[in-house]
């Protein structure tokens, strides 16, 4: 059996947060490298705040269709609606983003998020963005707190799947925990991120 290639992402284990740059929605979620578990992550701690950390980098989604990562939050937030704008707000996201032209509406991507009261797997349309931001719940109220989840995802059949095209790159891997819309407080870890070929 031949041996899965790999292109890390966030190499936060290894305390290397170089290359992702913060993008500021309203007011600034705070990022930083931290120690849990005897595991050095990603620290994501909102109040009432919506900023992501970016990285922008190229995959070639046919060689690599797999994004591999873990995450948790240490607390549940109680959002009731998450297709509104109001409650539009998420403990932990992951993103992937690609540009099929120049302009700014041709920017989409796909959020993976631990979602709040939505149920494993629903899918649904951003309320700020509409179809150009598509939200897929991974984790939700049913999901522990305070322990590591792990994470893999086929972007490929995923963006194929919700934007009825083949997509063969990504430009970005976007990160964001945020609570603006809410008014609420959250705290998630990240660990690394990567893409692999099976």
């Amino acid at each position: 059996m031949s041996q899965a290639e790999e292109v890390i992402i966030g190499d936060f284990s290894n305390s290397n947060i170089s290359g992702w740059e913060e993008k500021v929605f309203e007011g600034e979620t705070s990022y930083k490298l931290s120690e849990i578990q005897g595991v050095i992550s990603l620290q994501a701690q909102s109040r009432k705040s919506a900023s992501s950390l970016v990285k922008k980098t190229k995959i070639d989604l046919i060689r690599y269709p797999y994004l591999n990562w873990s995450w948790r939050v240490e607390s549940k937030m109680d959002i009731r609606n998450e297709m509104i704008k109001s409650g539009d707000d998420y403990a932990a996201r992951l993103y992937v983003i690609f540009s099929v032209g120049f302009l700014p509406w041709q920017v989409k991507a796909v959020n993976y998020v631990w979602a709040s009261h939505m149920e494993k797997y629903d899918v649904w349309e951003n309320a700020f963005a509409g179809k150009n931001a598509i939200m897929v719940a991974l984790r939700n109220k049913d999901d522990s707190s305070q322990i590591w989840q792990y994470e893999k995802r086929n972007v490929y059949e995923d963006l194929q799947e919700h934007f009825g095209t083949e997509i063969m790159t990504i430009d970005a891997v976007a990160i964001m925990t945020d609570t603006d819309n809410s008014g609420g407080i959250a705290e998630a870890y990240y660990g690394d991120i990567f893409f692999s070929s099976e």
